[in-house]
């Protein structure tokens, strides 16, 4: 086996603590009906995909939002979808500072234009550093890359782009759908359960 030289974090459910229920009865609280077949986990409807490939902008959004509810405005909209944005693992992200001596490392998260304005918030506020990218090599966010898993084309975009090899990289993910993606293109996976902490995790030895 290839010597483990990198590792890819997911953000939502590994390094940030995130609750799906919160923004899914937050928009049924708004009168949204059936919001959990637009958007959970697992899968996105076409808005919400757009929205997480940056093929929407956060207006076009909204617009799209208030259209299906007229009672919706922008600002109940971002605080709804928001709601799924709980705290940083504190303990994770400092094992990210240890284990940088000897990985490279990057981070691929599925995420939008809404949701990274406010979790950049909360991070500088929470330990005053200016992002949370200073703690990988790289950075990727669908919606910046116009990419989003688990397909595998976004696998190969970061494989390619940071000149790295798939079978020297560990990808870790809360999803199994993501994580059989990175699958699909060589890489190790590792699926982070729910009461797993990357912190305790031993595959780094």
């Amino acid at each position: 086996m290839a010597i483990l030289k990198n590792i890819i974090f997911d953000l939502g459910g590994v390094l940030l603590n995130v609750d799906y229920h919160k923004t899914a009865n937050a928009f049924t609280n708004l009168g949204v009906q059936n919001f959990k077949t637009m958007y959970d986990q697992f899968s996105a409807d076409e808005l919400f995909e757009k929205l997480e490939t940056g093929s929407v902008t956060k207006e076009q959004f909204f617009e799209a939002m208030i259209s299906r509810d007229p009672s919706l405005t922008a600002m109940s909209i971002t605080k709804a979808w928001n709601a799924m944005l709980l705290e940083f693992r504190l303990d994770s992200l400092r094992l990210l500072e240890e284990l940088g001596k000897k990985y490279g490392l990057y981070l691929l998260s599925n995420t939008n234009i809404i949701h990274k304005a406010s979790f950049d918030e909360h991070f500088t506020r929470l330990n005053g550093k200016n992002s949370l990218d200073e703690y990988f090599s790289k950075a990727y966010y669908s919606h910046q890359v116009g990419l989003r898993k688990p397909n595998v084309d976004i696998f190969h975009y970061l494989l390619e782009d940071a000149g790295i090899r798939a079978e020297e990289t560990l990808f870790i993910d809360d999803s199994f759908n993501n994580i059989e993606g990175a699958r699909n293109v060589g890489m190790r996976t590792h699926l982070l359960l729910a009461n797993e902490r990357v912190e305790n995790l031993k595959v780094f030895i």
